[in-house]
């Protein structure tokens, strides 16, 4: 029978198979807000004992979700490593409310594509939901490059599925690699909504492997409207490969968390910003 322990504001975290699957994620959350953990903070914070403590940040570790250290563990220095259902459950609400927003952004019956990414895998959850979509007399074609998006999608009549060819990066589930550039060179994109790791107005739309930043390179060559679709905390960041310039991009979508101050630059760039969640002002609608 599984026991209990008491966490954080009281609540119960089950032991067991699914109690420490929970638990684990838990445990790594709080290592990549914080930077570091230690097993101290874990045994007074979520109740689990010493052991315990030790033995997840060793679990952790050894799926090289965080580095090890003496009397705790630290965030991995590459956040991209983390695997998608880590990544996806952070800022879920904002992500949700940007899929919603860009999505009216498209035409049904039309050809769209999408990179890999938690926010494009949001999006294409509100495609197949859309009831102007599903509705259309024709169906939509979705092109993508991204497997776990390719395998929620291939049931839905609505969405005519094309996916590239390539090789797997498994913590994006990204197809990347000259099967893939061979393939998007014969095809026309009305819009792409494009996920990325950093966008700013000195070096544009960015993300940490280079291979990815090549795919997404050639996916806005053949597109016709690009769609940057990004968080806030996204937004005024840095990161390894850029993958657009400024005036290859044609819209922003990002949620109320997004600086500002950071926006106006985006938008003196000539990009369209949209933020979802909050009516655009009577300037914005002018700009936009």
């Amino acid at each position: 029978m599984a026991r209990a322990e008491s966490g954080r504001d009281g609540a119960s975290i089950t032991t067991g198979v699914r109690g420490r699957r929970r638990r684990l994620d838990l445990v790594l959350d709080m290592v990549l807000e914080r930077g570091h953990l230690a097993v101290d903070d874990l045994v007074s914070e979520l109740g689990s004992s010493p052991a315990t403590a030790r033995r997840d940040l060793d679990a952790l570790a050894d799926q090289q979700l965080v580095v090890r250290t003496h009397g705790g563990a630290s965030a991995n220095p590459d956040s991209s490593s983390l695997p998608m259902r880590y990544r996806a459950a952070r800022h879920a609400a904002a992500k949700e409310a940007i899929a919603t927003a860009a999505v009216d952004l498209a035409a049904p019956s039309g050809v769209i594509g999408l990179n890999g990414g938690t926010t494009t895998t949001a999006l294409a959850h509100e495609l197949a939901a859309r009831a102007s979509f599903r509705d259309a007399e024709r169906p939509t074609v979705l092109v993508t490059n991204a497997v776990n998006i390719a395998q929620e999608l291939a049931v839905r009549r609505h969405l005519q599925l094309v996916v590239t060819g390539g090789i797997v990066r498994e913590s994006s589930f990204e197809l990347v690699g000259r099967w893939a550039e061979q393939l998007l060179g014969q095809i026309r994109l009305d819009i792409l909504f494009l996920g990325v790791n950093a966008v700013n107005a000195a070096d544009g739309a960015c993300t940490h492997d280079e291979s990815e930043a090549a795919i997404s390179a050639r996916l806005i060559e053949r597109s016709s409207r690009v769609v940057v679709v990004a968080d806030g905390t996204k937004i005024g960041a840095t990161a390894f490969a850029r993958i657009a310039r400024m005036d290859q991009i044609d819209d922003l979508v990002t949620d109320p968390s997004a600086d500002p101050s950071l926006l106006e630059e985006l938008r003196g760039a000539g990009v369209a910003v949209h933020v979802a969640g909050r009516a655009a002002s009577r300037d914005e609608e002018a700009e936009g």
